[in-house]
């Protein structure tokens, strides 16, 4: 890559004197524009250097790559002569926050890590349900045609209730963490809520009815001994108060007796305050809340659901429907009287009619850019995650982004006349069914088709007769003419950085990683401190924020190993490196360090994600690893498409 004409380019495509303040991380430019009305686009996304653009808290991001964006941002500076900047300058340089927005992050935060524990139970009990539905398999269910398996049912439904009826623990964990607490007590919270002792949360309102609440009795003062199984809201207070009370002991108590009484005076006067004032007022307002959204929705009917379809996706946009899982828990917790999620089945329509248009894209440009984003994100899209497939092919020709709304419109339509509701939280897409009640099957699958028909033909369609051929054909940004020689890429093994346990990288919270536009690779959840070499080669970036390294490896393979999400905002707090830029690495020798605990404790995600960079050069990079890894350990193989022998290519 020439990095100063890249930055000369981005420069005349961002505008003449746009750009307030500029910094950069391991991968992005991170800009302050003035107006972005002036920033050309479709210029900008044809630009060979450039793999992505979005915008983000009030920032203008540019996906370079690492190895690649400090000589671009060093070039841009010298160009527009600002003085170099941190991510954190840039927030006191940018828009503040709109706070209902960081709420949004906030419910994010804590819901998304607690997906795949709801995923599974939801679909444990979709397998239960096929176990025990009637009129699925003939007019008996397979339980009373094979008797035998009715063990198997009732194991399976118990496994499938466990995270419902312990979401408090799950729930107080993960809040209490993101709340700036020890997440220990915060699961210790969430135990206390569900005590066996307790009337259970869900016979509260029954039991209070009947004249039957069991009280502590306190000088007088009777406090109900009520639990709070399936509620919500309660626990997100608990979680907050606990990690405001451990935070405010920490800094008063004295060094020798910190750690025996903090954590016993934070949960007794917490989990008093919980049972005698925070969680019965909660529990009313939650409860109040999911009925009147429930009430609202069956009151709306086909109508509602019809212009919930069509607005989902712009909802998208805006990053509030991160805010949706924390009612879907809800709903689901209550299942027996709320009859299930009804958001699930709009979003899988609105997802699958975004990836449907996205696909017809395919068929109209012939812009090879473009082609390649529409098939990976369209397919993506189809199967649930509909970031890339919006914010990079359909909002910037707009008609394919209205004609997905259209098709989600019309697949919600049919959801709401039919009232499909989901019994589990999953991937909101054409597998979606896997999540819905036995009895919606038929219906579903007819919503289906029509938001994907609608949205594939209409795109198509509207495409073709309506849209100049200017628009449609946006040629392919010419190359550099200068020629370079560089190494073909070999079959190879990246192994583990640091002791974990596996996660998807496409569950990361973090839209660059998550989209695999920096490429394909493995996520890890850090159990250790110490960071390792993954492979063989020459260190080609080691940031003075420590939070990242980019490796050249002897076999081809161009590996970002990102420590954390945001952690570059830390200016190298708790990190240490002992490698610097050129230097020849082998597998397994150090890196450098990082303090997990602290930098967890400060309120970041601390997941490690190992990035292929120059994914396109294999034939395939595959995570072959699910498991808790030590250093070493192979996570990432390597196909490769070309021999191994050297070739001119075009830069």
């Amino acid at each position: 890559m020439d990095h100063k004409r890249a930055a000369q380019d981005i420069l005349k495509q961002l505008g003449a004197d746009n750009i307030v303040a500029a910094a950069h991380c391991a991968t992005r430019l991170r800009l302050v524009i003035k107006d972005e009305s002036k920033i050309d686009q479709q210029a900008l996304d044809n630009n060979p250097a450039v793999k992505g653009t979005f915008r983000v808290n009030g920032q203008y991001q540019i996906i370079i790559g690492p190895g690649d964006v400090d000589k671009v941002y060093a070039h841009l500076i010298a160009l527009t002569g600002l003085k170099e900047a941190t991510p954190d300058d840039l927030k006191k340089v940018g828009k503040k926050a709109n706070p209902f927005l960081a709420l949004i992050k906030v419910l994010s935060d804590i819901f998304v890590p607690l997906i795949p524990a709801l995923v599974a139970g939801g679909l444990l009990m979709a397998l239960n349900n096929v176990l025990v539905s009637q009129d699925l398999f003939g007019p008996q269910s397979l339980v009373e045609m094979y008797p035998g398996i009715n063990g198997l049912a009732e194991m399976i439904n118990t496994f499938a209730s466990a995270p419902f009826a312990f979401l408090p623990i799950l729930l107080g964990f993960s809040a209490t963490r993101r709340f700036g607490g020890n997440p220990y007590l915060g699961a210790t919270m969430g135990m206390i809520m569900v005590m066996p002792a307790l009337v259970n949360g869900y016979n509260v309102s029954a039991t209070l009815a009947a004249g039957k609440m069991i009280y502590w009795n306190i000088f007088g003062w009777n406090i109900a001994q009520a639990g709070y199984q399936g509620q919500v809201l309660p626990v997100l207070a608990v979680a907050f108060i606990l990690a405001g009370v451990e935070k405010w002991l920490h800094k008063r108590m004295p060094a020798t007796l910190d750690f025996i009484f903090t954590p016993m005076i934070s949960i007794i006067f917490t989990a008093f305050i919980t049972f005698a004032f925070v969680g019965p007022v909660l529990r009313i307002v939650g409860d109040g809340l999911t009925n009147g959204i429930v009430t609202l929705y069956d009151a709306s009917g086909a109508v509602g659901s019809t212009i919930f379809g069509l607005v989902y996706s712009p909802i998208v946009i805006t990053g509030l429907h991160q805010s949706f899982p924390a009612i879907e828990t809800q709903l689901l917790a209550n299942i027996a009287k709320t009859g299930g999620d009804f958001f699930f089945p709009i979003a899988s329509m609105a997802n699958a009619a975004q990836g449907a248009a996205t696909l017809a894209v395919f068929f109209l440009s012939k812009n090879a850019k473009e082609k390649g984003l529409a098939t990976s994100s369209g397919v993506s899209a189809l199967l649930g995650i509909t970031e890339p497939a919006i914010f990079g092919v359909n909002l910037k020709r707009r008609y394919p982004f209205i004609a997905g709304m259209i098709g989600s419109a019309v697949g919600c339509l049919v959801v709401g006349i039919f009232g499909i509701r989901s019994s589990a939280l999953g991937a909101a897409g054409i597998i979606g069914f896997i999540s819905i009640p036995v009895k919606f099957y038929a219906p579903f699958f007819l919503a289906i088709a029509l938001s994907i028909i609608i949205a594939f033909s209409g795109t198509l369609i509207y495409g073709k007769r309506f849209v100049k051929a200017t628009e449609q054909d946006i040629p392919t940004a010419e190359p550099d003419t200068d020629t370079i020689m560089t190494d073909a890429v070999n079959d190879g093994v990246i192994v583990a950085p640091v002791a974990g346990t596996i996660t998807n990288l496409k569950n990361v919270n973090d839209q660059v990683f998550a989209s695999e536009m920096m490429g394909k690779g493995a996520a890890i959840i850090p159990s250790d401190n110490h960071v390792y070499a993954p492979v063989t080669g020459v260190v080609t970036a080691a940031y003075p924020t420590m939070h990242a390294y980019g490796l050249q490896a002897e076999d081809g393979a161009e590996v970002l190993i990102h420590l954390e999400i945001d952690t570059v905002k830390l200016n190298g707090d708790h990190f240490s490196s002992n490698v610097k830029p050129g230097d020849h690495v082998s597998a397994g020798d150090l890196l450098g360090t990082m303090d997990v605990a602290a930098i967890e404790k400060a309120g970041y995600d601390t997941t490690v994600m190992v990035v292929v960079t120059n994914t396109p050069s294999f034939a395939s990079v595959d995570c072959i690893n699910d498991e808790t890894v030590s250093q070493n350990d192979a996570i990432i193989a390597l196909t490769a498409t070309i021999a191994a022998n050297p070739i001119a290519i075009n830069v």
